[in-house]
């Protein structure tokens, strides 16, 4: 049975590794565009697609000195999992990138939800700098080549991580439907700790799914971090309040907002002394015996000499360094003799009144509260400025941040296929899956799979199923053939004598047992005599 078993497993461990190496485990399928995609980027080219656009931007105040100095380049992973899979890098460390590309089409937020979603790797790790991708809004005046940090943009959204801070950012422009003026919106931080993220130097998926409903998602790898409202999570909140403080409003000059005093009745007693001293000298300390007070405790070094190059004119006159007085190598010191100091036991420090609560207190003051006339409503925040273009707009003290696979679409299902063909092609399969995988090309292995999980099971049933020739001693159970003789149990030896009386011969399973087995000694016993006969 052990040998069949083994044989199983073998067969099944081969089912789990010989699983054909084909393109779609070894080399990177490359993934088109989907059609309903306002955009959508894989990097699989050999160069920058000429959409692409690098800033050209000057520095303030500077006319001929480009801001964006940092390389951009197309290249595979430093970890390449498949063979073709590329990405955009950013190589220049400490330098600053901007580079951006228009949407196929624009997109408008209406009836219909954003998805934003994008790949980044971390491949040496990062120290400080982010790695987040901007949604710029659509003009007419729109010019990549000028990209900069003043470019308008409708959201930012992805990692950023300085010191010991780790962020995913997702910020949003929202226009004052009052004043015209644009304020940023800050989405509150995932409570999940982000530091693997940016630390263990693989690639994540960073996905930010909006909603008409004012409702957003925050995914990372597929698993949700953040969710929340644009109504009521976001800093500062898009609806100002009703009221706020009045800015006229001043604190009356007699009002009283101290909630404790000094007692005014208790006055400082006429021996309390402030100016005595904390320490003093401890008047109970003696000078130790044989302390040498003529001696200084260092002495100049006799055998020292000046440097060769030493020169009284440049450098001054010179000592000869000190070292300990040899005079003083069996004393019990040596120099002036001072006792040490002793907590001082007219010490009471400065004094101070008690403190009572404040019989005129009057509470804390607030200005009083008047209408807001800043104040605006906002149903839907979600009809933000249109985006026109994508583009990264870094500054970062690490280099090589790669980033790959961005998609901007307005419907889920095409962002779940495209993160199956995109990010799911280069995740390591689980078992299950590689077990299925394998029956895709050799259907008979259903049968092995079968058999491998049901045998198993058969001989577990086999040998555990609960029987009779188990259970605790003091109950009715059939014995083996080799167990020993078992005495009779009471309830036995009464139901012999009733039957007895009654001229049953009648007998329990057990004592069936017991009488066979007699029977089949004495027939053995009679076998034995026979033959030596």
């Amino acid at each position: 049975m052990v040998s069949l078993q083994g044989k199983t497993l073998t067969a099944l461990f081969f089912c789990l590794t010989f699983i054909p190496t084909e393109e779609n485990q070894n080399v990177y399928r490359s993934v088109s565009a989907p059609a309903q995609a306002h955009f959508a980027e894989t990097f699989d080219t050999d160069s920058l697609d000429r959409r692409w656009v690098m800033s050209r931007a000057l520095k303030e105040g500077e006319d001929d000195i480009h801001k964006y100095d940092g390389e951009w380049v197309i290249e595979e992973p430093r970890n390449q999992v498949l063979a073709g899979n590329k990405g955009l890098v950013l190589k220049s460390p400490g330098h600053h990138h901007a580079i951006s590309a228009y949407l196929r089409t624009a997109y408008h937020f209406r009836d219909k939800p954003l998805c934003l979603q994008y790949e980044v790797d971390f491949q040496k790790g990062i120290d400080c700098g982010g790695a987040y991708i901007k949604l710029l809004t659509y003009t007419d005046n729109l010019r990549l080549s000028q990209f900069s940090d003043g470019t308008p943009y409708t959201i930012m959204f992805g990692p950023d991580k300085c010191g010991t801070t780790y962020k995913v950012h997702f910020i949003f422009r929202h226009r004052n439907p009052r004043t015209g003026a644009y304020e940023e919106k800050h989405a509150q931080q995932p409570e999940a700790d982000l530091s693997e993220y940016f630390t263990d130097r693989k690639p994540h998926l960073y996905t930010l799914n909006l909603f008409p409903d004012n409702t957003f998602e925050i995914l990372i790898d597929q698993t949700l971090v953040k969710k929340g409202s644009l109504l009521e999570d976001m800093d500062p909140p898009v609806v100002p309040p009703h009221e706020i403080e009045d800015p006229k409003d001043r604190k009356p000059n007699d009002w009283d907002d101290r909630s404790h005093i000094s007692d005014p009745t208790v006055t400082k007693p006429y021996d309390w002394d402030e100016d005595a001293p904390r320490l003093i000298d401890d008047p109970t300390a003696q000078r130790p015996a044989g302390w040498i007070e003529e001696e200084e405790p260092f002495v100049p070094d006799p055998e020292a000499q000046p440097p060769h190059d030493w020169s009284v004119e440049m450098d001054g006159e010179w000592e000869p360094p000190l070292i300990d007085n040899p005079a003083c190598a069996e004393a019990a010191g040596c120099g002036p003799w001072k006792p040490p100091l002793a907590p001082n036991p007219a010490y009471k420090g400065k004094w101070k009144a008690p403190v009572i609560e404040n019989p005129n207190y009057q509470g804390k003051w607030q200005p009083r509260m008047i209408p807001n006339p800043a104040y605006f409503e906002d149903p839907q925040p979600f009809r933000m400025s249109p985006v026109g273009a994508v583009g990264f707009e870094l500054w970062s003290l690490t280099g090589d941040v790669l980033f790959d696979n961005i998609l901007v679409c307005d419907d889920l299902e095409t962002a779940k296929r495209w993160t199956v063909d995109t990010w799911g092609q280069r995740q390591t399969p689980g078992v299950i899956q590689r077990l299925l995988f394998a029956t895709a090309k050799r259907p008979w292995l259903w049968g092995v799979y079968v058999f491998s999980v049901g045998l198993p099971i058969v001989l577990f049933i086999s040998f555990m199923w609960p029987d009779k020739r188990f259970g605790p001693a003091g109950e009715d159970y059939y014995y083996k053939k080799s167990d020993e003789p078992q005495p009779d149990s009471p309830q036995d030896s009464e139901s012999q004598a009733t039957l007895n009386d009654y001229g049953s011969k009648v007998r329990t399973g057990p004592r069936k047992r017991e009488t066979r087995k007699a029977q089949k000694k004495s027939d053995l016993e009679l076998k034995v005599i026979t033959y030596l006969m």
